[in-house]
């Protein structure tokens, strides 16, 4: 109950104080570009394995038919400032609007497309305990930099070990701890996102 309503307070101030001009300002910026919408939504894996509609700043060109691929070093489809984006996780401010709908908390594990859970649901172990909390804006995988592309499954296990550990050690502490080191690789940039 502590946890959602610290989510709810901090993701209300963040929409009112940030995206209310944020989401104009970006969505220009975006929309003069690029062709296509200005957000992106995408149906991920939610706690307990529900799936919903993700929200992020579109980063790559608009395909509506095109299929499922993770983003690689040098991928063509990314947008200049999708690039910035990106880069500075900028991207996912949307998602403190998921956080108010309650389909996400501010810190977590992240929640990974439907097409990585049905790849990892049956075949790694740990993979579906990680859906035992909301998935997170940000969370101790990614600022430990288990971030990025899973071309290996090494890297799929390393993140799926920092999500299980946050989940078993999960405290008031641990989230401000990590939304400080988000904080920190946003202003750094991140290395390992394309």
């Amino acid at each position: 109950m502590g946890k959602r309503i610290f989510d709810v307070c901090f993701a209300l101030l963040v929409t009112i104080m940030i995206l209310s001009w944020m989401i104009p300002l970006v969505g220009i910026v975006i929309r003069l570009t690029s062709i296509g919408p200005v957000l992106y939504i995408q149906k991920r894996t939610g706690y307990r394995g529900i799936a919903f509609n993700c929200l992020k700043f579109r980063t790559m060109t608009h395909n509506p038919v095109a299929s499922f691929k993770q983003a690689i070093k040098n991928d063509n489809r990314v947008t200049p400032i999708g690039r910035f984006l990106r880069k500075t996780n900028l991207d996912e401010m949307p998602q403190f609007l998921n956080v108010l709908k309650g389909d996400m908390s501010i810190v977590g594990p992240r929640p990974h497309a439907l097409q990585h859970s049905a790849q990892f649901w049956n075949t790694m172990p740990e993979y579906r305990k990680r859906y035992r909390v909301k998935p997170g804006i940000t969370g101790l995988a990614q600022v430990r930099g288990c971030r990025g592309e899973t071309s290996e499954l090494i890297k799929m296990v390393h993140r799926v070990k920092y999500d299980r550990f946050y989940n078993r050690r999960k405290s008031p502490f641990l989230d401000l701890w990590i939304c400080w080191l988000t904080v920190k690789s946003m202003m750094k940039g991140n290395k390992g996102v394309w």
